[in-house]
């Protein structure tokens, strides 16, 4: 069971981590889906739409072998040594990519549900658009982004047991081990099932007592 607990810190590194990852890119493609360049709407449009159509075991392998195959024609150009793609930093960065598609849609919708007479009665006070932006805008926004937020995260912190099938020694590599050694797999199966009941009912707690400190109105 110790084996399982050190590979909990894994998970949540690689959950903390692409929490980040997809945070960044959901910002920057709900600004480029509310921007006024077409290319960036159309390029936001599709990333969103790849995301959804591919599934996310797919996309893991795609990033993990795709992009080892890259790195090795890039080293070769270059004439570098041979370098393998890390397993943890993959998994990281795939993850990232795909809940940044749905954070995004999470971003867009959160931003255009705050009234836009809160901004301008802003302007009005004399704010300039930096504070309109930081005092007003931003907490109304974080406080409508919250739910959605919060479902991403929860699909997230399950979806990366999807990390074992690259190698990554995270705790579903060491079930799956400890399983296939004592021949007991509903114990450490089952024990890993609890654990990610635990981490999934903790988080949304801690995401509520943020959700208090932004009202619905500035």
């Amino acid at each position: 069971m110790s084996a399982i607990l050190d590979g909990l810190r894994v998970t949540l590194g690689v959950a903390a981590l692409s929490v980040m990852v997809a945070s960044v890119l959901g910002v920057l493609g709900a600004a480029c889906k509310l921007g006024v360049s077409p290319v960036l709407k159309r390029g936001a449009g599709l990333y969103i739409t790849i995301i959804r159509g591919i599934p996310e075991l797919v996309l893991m392998l795609l990033v993990f072998y795709g992009g080892q195959a890259a790195v090795n024609v890039v080293e070769l150009a270059l004439g570098l040594d041979y370098i393998d793609v890390n397993p943890f930093v993959a998994g990281v960065l795939t993850l990232g990519f795909i809940f940044g598609a749905y954070l995004t849609e999470t971003f867009r919708g959160a931003i255009l549900a705050v009234p836009r007479g809160q901004a301008e009665a802003g302007r009005a006070l004399g704010l300039r658009p930096m504070q309109v932006r930081r005092l007003i805008v931003a907490p109304q926004t974080v406080r409508h982004a919250l739910p959605g937020f919060t479902n991403t995260l929860l699909v997230m912190v399950k979806a990366t047991a999807l990390v074992s099938v690259i190698g990554l020694d995270d705790m579903v590599n060491r079930a799956g081990l400890a399983a296939s050694a004592t021949r007991e797999p509903f114990t450490f199966y089952g024990a890993l099932g609890l654990i990610d009941l635990v981490t999934t009912s903790v988080s949304p707690l801690a995401l509520a007592a943020l959700a208090r400190r932004f009202p619905a109105r500035a």
